[in-house]
């Protein structure tokens, strides 16, 4: 258990960006997260958290994960501050990090996630993970289910993962799965691209459309120049960048524009 005072940082918003779908609050009030085959516990009370693990896993993965060394500060004060709406966007998700996921896991979830709500892409994810997944066990003696490899999931039929709740995107997955598993698709290679080169090679995988690349450049291989336009965002954009948004003022960080936008319209709106 180590505690850190960390700023710009929220749990309960993070949890709910559409980000990661792994993330899941207890009822202890503490926030559960599975990475890939990590598990981790946390817990917030305003700038102080404690993460239950010990330093060097902090230090190695939960560190980088959670991006804590990223400069939000600076995201939010690039602001134009004539841009009303997009202040008020930072200001309600002030503390969203965008998140340092692994790449295949990105590639299924949004893979999973078209014309999908988040309470849906969530239970999806479960069923295959504990279908298809390696069981674990956390520190408290606890079962939880590792996200399932290529390797695991390439050998089914391409319309297995319907008794996963996935419908049609099942085969979307599947075909995928054997990209990777062939060689066609080599998820190493792509984690050293640039934004450009990684979304191209992306776009060749079948199933995955502008927004699903972007995404997966956004959530796990952390371009934060990408951008991903959803319905959420298409409406935002109709009502307040109806020239586009100004992609140029914020150049190198409009996936985090993007994340408070997204979390705005989902969120903020409603409270009006």
């Amino acid at each position: 258990m180590i505690k850190k005072t960390i700023g710009h940082f929220n749990l309960e918003q993070i949890c709910r960006s559409g980000q990661c779908f792994r993330m899941s609050q207890k009822e202890n009030g503490r926030y559960g997260v599975i990475a890939g085959k990590r598990y981790l516990e946390l817990e917030q009370q305003g700038k102080e958290c404690i993460f239950y693990c010990d330093e060097a896993e902090f230090e190695s993965f939960w560190k980088v994960y959670f991006d804590l060394d990223g400069d939000y500060p600076s995201y939010i004060e690039g602001i134009n501050s004539k841009d009303s709406y997009l202040m008020d966007a930072a200001a309600f998700g002030w503390g969203i990090r965008i998140l340092r996921q692994d790449l295949w896991e990105m590639i299924v979830s949004f893979l999973i996630s078209q014309q999908n709500n988040i309470v849906r892409i969530r239970r999806c994810i479960q069923n295959i993970c504990e279908s298809y997944g390696e069981e674990m066990k956390n520190s408290e003696g606890e079962t939880y289910y590792a996200f399932p490899t290529p390797e695991s999931l390439a050998s089914l039929e391409e319309d297995a993962l319907k008794e996963c709740n996935l419908g049609y995107r099942s085969k979307y997955v599947v075909r995928t799965a054997r990209s990777v598993t062939a060689g066609e698709v080599d998820l190493e290679k792509i984690s050293q691209m640039s934004y450009k080169e990684a979304k191209e090679e992306l776009l060749k995988l079948f199933g995955v459309g502008e927004k699903v690349a972007d995404c997966v450049c956004l959530f796990a291989l952390h371009h934060l120049e990408a951008f991903p336009i959803d319905t959420h965002i298409n409406q935002a954009m109709k009502r307040h960048y109806k020239k586009g948004f100004p992609n140029r003022r914020y150049k190198g960080y409009q996936g985090v524009m993007q994340q408070y936008i997204f979390y705005y319209e989902l969120f903020g709106n409603k409270q009006k």
